[in-house]
């Protein structure tokens, strides 16, 4: 049992299938109280049925309130899990961009208004994204995606930096491909990138549990993304190459 998060209130949003039922699960498991989010009331009730938690369903940006109340007036942990993947270059559709702004970001943003006031009142609170490797290298085929996650992973970031001295939590989740619906809808491009190294849901909450336990703000369940990362920010030049190189090879085959 991780002490941390023993009885506990959890939020956990999109929580209806994929990685955020795993996060439910493990979090119901290690003795927290958990609230299952997701647009879809059916999968919700599910999930927390099975784990014996409380189903909240609907849009992730707006239920705190009642997340909070649900558990009794406090929220100790809030998992801003919920996404989408947005494929699409620079030419989707406005409306694909909003939404992925709105879902991606703004959800998170939305949700720290609400939660920081009180956890920086009483020193102690835990944010998680699940941000996506995206968020810190790219996607090919996935403009909105991958802007919007590097944002998710940028304001998880800030609140750190910002509020830990504080008693503010934060971990940004940076799987790879992770086999769930969302994977499945990446098409020919997560074929390619995604599936040859995905993983499962639970794995993805094994790592979040290790890095609670060891306080580490980035969770990375693919550890190699660490290497790419840092080819990355060192030989910028040299990984665009390489992912333009992948890029072509996709072309190629579509």
């Amino acid at each position: 049992m991780v002490q941390a998060v023993q009885d506990a209130g959890v939020v956990v949003t999109g929580a209806g299938g994929g990685i955020g039922a795993a996060l439910a699960r493990r979090f119901a498991a290690e003795g927290a109280r958990v609230v299952v989010n997701d647009l879809d009331a059916a999968k919700a009730k599910a999930v927390a049925d099975e784990i014996g938690g409380i189903a909240v369903p609907g849009d992730a940006s707006v239920i705190v309130a009642e997340a909070r109340d649900a558990l009794g007036g406090t929220v100790d942990v809030y998992c801003a899990n919920a996404g989408v993947a947005s494929a699409g270059s620079e030419a989707a559709d406005q409306k694909v961009w909003a939404l992925a702004w709105d879902v991606n970001v703004m959800a998170h943003v939305r949700a720290a208004q609400e939660l920081l006031p009180g956890w920086l009142e009483r020193g102690s609170g835990r944010f998680v994204s699940t941000v996506s490797a995206a968020g810190l290298l790219t996607m090919i085929g996935a403009a909105p995606y991958s802007v919007t996650k590097h944002g998710a992973y940028a304001f998880a970031e800030w609140l750190s930096l910002t509020y830990r001295h504080r008693g503010l939590k934060v971990h940004a989740i940076c799987p790879q491909g992770v086999r769930t619906d969302m994977l499945d809808a990446t098409g020919s491009a997560g074929d390619l990138v995604l599936q040859p190294t995905a993983i499962e849901p639970e794995d993805v909450a094994d790592a979040l549990f290790k890095g609670i336990e060891e306080d580490r703000f980035l969770i990375l369940p693919h550890p190699e993304v660490a290497g790419y990362y840092q080819v990355r920010a060192t030989e910028p030049d040299r990984w665009l190459s390489t992912m333009n190189h992948i890029q072509q090879k996709w072309e190629a085959g579509r």
